[in-house]
């Protein structure tokens, strides 16, 4: 697994970015209201209600969080579902309390 350190230190500088990811922990606590299963992940659309804000700023922030490998993507029909990816976080905080 590859981890991008100073990708993920630039998603993790934005507020509303850890926000998301922190909701994303929890899905059932925050989205139990969605139609299609959790296990998807959870809707983008949901993620914009939650935020308050712009679509198209929730899809930055969520392309970031991808990009950096904090977060995976599932479409399914016209819907992007999406997924914290715990091995990636694990790795980077792993990483951290080593290197530090």
């Amino acid at each position: 697994m590859s981890i991008d350190i100073d990708a993920i230190h630039k998603a993790l500088a934005n507020p509303v970015r850890r926000q998301i990811l922190a909701w994303l922990k929890q899905p059932e606590a925050y989205f139990a209201d969605q139609a299609h299963p959790l296990t998807f992940g959870v809707c983008a659309s949901l993620i914009d209600q939650r935020t308050g804000l712009s679509q198209s700023t929730v899809s930055a922030h969520l392309a970031t969080l991808q990009k950096a490998g904090l977060v995976t993507v599932q479409r399914v029909g016209q819907w992007n579902f999406f997924k914290r990816n715990d091995e990636v976080i694990q790795g980077f905080i792993d990483h951290m309390n080593e290197g530090l």
